[in-house]
């Protein structure tokens, strides 16, 4: 396994459909690795267990734009309403 960790996604203030966080540091990473980021029951200042759970119905998370030995970005898009505030995204790459 190359790499695994949690990022900061921060859907910001205002409602809002659309979030992303870049991810660095990942010395290892090559062009050809596949990467994957998801929710899980978790909690944060602003959100709770049942908000994180419920991104994992209502919010699509893709990954991509490997940079070689730097990191990667992870998109998330609602399917269905709008987000606000801070997810934890944990992240694994290989």
């Amino acid at each position: 396994m190359g790499a695994t960790g949690t990022a900061t996604l921060d859907f910001g203030a205002t409602p809002t459909d659309e979030a992303s966080v870049v991810v660095t540091g990942q010395a290892g990473i090559v062009s050809g690795s596949l990467v994957e980021a998801f929710f899980m029951r978790n909690t944060t200042a602003d959100n709770g267990l049942d908000e994180h759970e419920g991104m994992s119905i209502y919010c699509r998370v893709v990954c991509g734009d490997i940079v070689a030995g730097t990191g990667f970005t992870a998109r998330a898009t609602m399917l269905a309403g709008y987000a606000t505030g801070q997810f934890n995204l944990p992240w694994v790459w290989n």
